[in-house]
């Protein structure tokens, strides 16, 4: 005994085979395109509004019949290359039906759609996800949502020391801490940052901050690569640098303080005048 579709092929069970286009409905292009000839009438929009005035036909703004695409066994979707300014890449798509052999053709749909080149809008970001470092001004309130990956429960035993110890001192502690993939992100932007090694003035710098006097480390396990600048003269003061970042405000930076004009072992004094009297 043997399952049904054991014997079918693959596409019949998971990937059902494309169905093809009803051969009336694809012969059908003079009736899709007299459709849509109607929509792009001369002073219509394609949303509708009377703003585009033409000075050609209807046709003018209907390009090259471009392909077909099935939609069921009963409708068929017509392509045609769109002439309106500004719509570069549409497509008209204009669906017809019928009900079965023999019975006339009618038309469902006549849109104005992009096609694979036509310039289109970027995909929606949620605005939470687009905001930027400096956009947040006086006043304004930024939200963490409850699952933010950042973050961690903060009664769940922490894998930094750091954040251990400050639970210990407080009693419960903070509601939420930082994740390892919190802790991450932030130590790999600050890595990459303004203050990191990869920075010019760091390239050309004396010394690193991880052998400055100003440097103070932080704490919890970022300690081993950041801490924060307390050199008010320094480009970084009160900022995360990396310990591989470094400035010419350096504490253990020495200039050359000896003259630059050369002076010869001999002196020679020419302002004493030496004579010895003629006997």
């Amino acid at each position: 005994m043997t399952s049904p579709g054991a014997d079918a092929p693959f596409e019949d069970i998971g990937h059902p085979a494309p169905v093809p286009p009803n051969p009336e409905l694809a012969a059908a292009e003079d009736v899709a395109r007299a459709a849509a000839e109607d929509e792009a009438r001369p002073g219509d929009d394609p949303i509708g509004s009377p703003v585009l005035t033409l000075d050609a036909e209807a046709g003018a703004s209907v390009g090259a019949h471009v392909g077909i695409e099935a939609e069921g066994p009963h409708a068929v979707t017509h392509y045609f290359e769109s002439n309106y300014p500004g719509y570069v890449g549409w497509r008209w798509a204009v669906t017809v039906a019928s009900v079965g052999p023999g019975e006339p053709v009618t038309v469902s749909e006549v849109v104005l759609l992009p096609g694979p080149s036509a310039l289109t809008a970027p995909e929606w970001v949620p605005w939470n996800q687009r905001v930027r470092p400096g956009d947040l001004g006086a006043g304004d309130l930024l939200p963490t949502t409850a699952d933010d990956p950042r973050l961690a429960p903060g009664y769940l035993t922490s894998d930094d020391p750091a954040v251990e110890e400050v639970a210990h001192e407080v009693g419960l502690g903070r509601k939420r801490v930082l994740s390892l993939e919190g802790r991450l992100e932030a130590a790999d932007r600050w890595h990459n940052g303004e203050f990191g090694p990869r920075a010019d003035i760091a390239k050309l710098a004396p010394g690193a901050c991880g052998t400055c006097g100003f440097f103070l480390k932080l704490a919890g396990s970022m300690g081993g690569a950041f801490g924060v600048c307390a050199n008010e003269l320094a480009p970084a003061d009160g900022r995360v640098v990396s310990v591989e970042f470094g400035c010419g405000a350096h504490s253990e930076v020495e200039v050359d303080t000896s003259s630059t004009v050369p002076v010869a072992e001999v002196v020679y004094d020419d302002a004493t005048l030496d004579f010895e009297p003629r006997g």
